[in-house]
């Protein structure tokens, strides 16, 4: 079996083996419509096949896995939200790497991009450790959650616009099930900038009539019943961007600074 089946033990999964699977969008609305709580929507992210391509090109990737991680065990499903139940701060990404998330069955984890982004996390108050290697590491988030704008590795790490939409109610659910708590929202590129707004009007936010352009460090204000949130954006630390200097420690340091000072 090319992926980890659910409920066999693996550090941190969600689900259980009779946790629904949904088979197609429609499947994804109604399975995330109907989840009442994070624990039971994450079970059902963790498993879904509605995104035939996604399904077959993460598996592939579990299966013949890359030549430094072929002794390991790869996760090879859908990877979920993490962190706080009940976060004051939210994190965005694009999709879970190939060799990273797709591996170790955590969002952000085991790739260069979550080497970068948790190292800051911890140097700014939001993470327990400041790495972040595979599930079961001890590693914690501190008031703060990370999920992805596309659950599934894609090839490219691009999704396509049809797998983005397939894919948000997951997002749209799990940001208004965690909506009480949140104050502050971090989108992790573009990508997942762009992503989020359809999935928060859809989770009861109330937003502005013209979207806010995306650029490292811009900051807009949105609603969730008469309680400001504020959005924050930050260059991706995606390899391309840390190798070319486009972004540096310091600059997401000063993003998640800030996010820890308007949360509190």
């Amino acid at each position: 079996m090319s992926f980890v089946p659910p409920g066999s033990g693996w550090p941190g999964d969600p689900a259980a083996p009779g946790t629904p699977v949904a088979h197609d969008a429609a499947d994804v609305v109604r399975l995330a419509g109907e989840s009442r709580t994070v624990a039971e929507l994450t079970a059902r992210e963790s498993v879904c096949r509605a995104c035939p391509s996604l399904v077959k090109w993460r598996e592939e990737v579990a299966d013949v896995k890359r030549k430094s991680f072929a002794d390991q065990t790869y996760w090879g499903r859908p990877v979920p939200g993490w962190g706080d139940d009940e976060p004051r701060i939210l994190i965005v990404g694009l999709a879970p790497a190939a060799h990273g998330g797709n591996r170790t069955g955590r969002i952000f984890t085991g790739d260069r991009s979550g080497d970068w982004l948790f190292a800051s996390l911890h140097r700014t108050g939001l993470a327990a450790q400041e790495t972040s290697t595979h599930a079961g590491d001890g590693q914690r988030l501190i008031g703060a959650r990370v999920m992805a704008a596309v659950r599934c590795a894609p090839p490219a790490n691009k999704p396509t616009p049809q797998e983005r939409d397939t894919c948000s109610p997951w997002l749209a659910r799990e940001l208004a099930l965690v909506a009480e708590s949140t104050r502050v929202i971090v989108a992790l590129g573009g990508f997942a900038w762009q992503a989020m707004w359809p999935a928060l009007r859809a989770a009861g936010y109330a937003l502005p009539r013209s979207r806010p352009r995306f650029g490292h460090g811009e900051e807009s204000v949105v609603s969730y019943g008469e309680r400001p949130v504020h959005l924050l954006c930050c260059y991706h630390p995606s390899q391309q961007n840390t190798f070319t200097g486009r972004v540096t420690a310091e600059m997401l340091d000063a993003v998640f600074s800030r996010a820890a000072t308007l949360a509190l």
